[in-house]
């Protein structure tokens, strides 16, 4: 598969967003290999934007890693600058062995507002900086939420403006 082209200004707003970014791959001594490329291949379904940092001193060997991961993983080259590359891909991961078996084996996830009575975990920090934070689980009923300081609140009904009760 071919890399993806992007237009130079595509280009330039995703090396602006990979300047703080760290990298998260490292391509070693062994050089590709089949695992390097799965991680990879994971870090995009996971960032889309990716740092690769590469250790070799041999150029062309950085470039040949380079554009055999752009070709390999359908990404788009966005800046090769000494041994960091920044690659981009939108979307799921490519690899077969990156993939779920099946997605009905998935569970799916509980919706965490309106939900029937459902039971959180919170954690309060103590006042004494070297003591521990105290853990108390709390049942939450469809029509409360907790708040950011661990405590339960019954959610309001949202007001309504004045013209609008007048009309119905």
């Amino acid at each position: 598969m071919p890399a993806l082209e992007l237009i130079p200004a595509q280009r330039s707003s995703l090396r602006a967003r990979a300047h703080g970014l760290n990298p998260v791959v490292m391509v070693g001594a062994e050089g590709l290999t089949r695992a390097v490329l799965a991680e990879i291949d994971r870090s995009l379904a996971a960032h889309d934007l990716i740092k690769i940092r590469v250790f070799g001193d041999e150029r062309a060997t950085r470039i040949a890693i380079y554009e055999a991961i752009c070709d390999e993983l359908d990404a788009a080259p966005i800046q090769h600058i000494g041994k960091l590359l920044v690659i981009w891909r939108p979307g799921p991961a490519r690899l077969e062995e990156n993939r779920p078996e099946e997605l009905g084996r998935m569970a799916p996830r509980r919706p965490t507002t309106g939900a029937a009575p459902r039971t959180v975990t919170v954690r309060k920090p103590s006042a004494a900086p070297n003591r521990r934070p105290t853990r108390k689980e709390v049942t939450v009923l469809g029509n409360e939420r907790v708040t950011q300081g661990g405590n339960v609140k019954r959610l309001r009904a949202r007001p309504s403006s004045q013209k609008k009760k007048a009309l119905g």
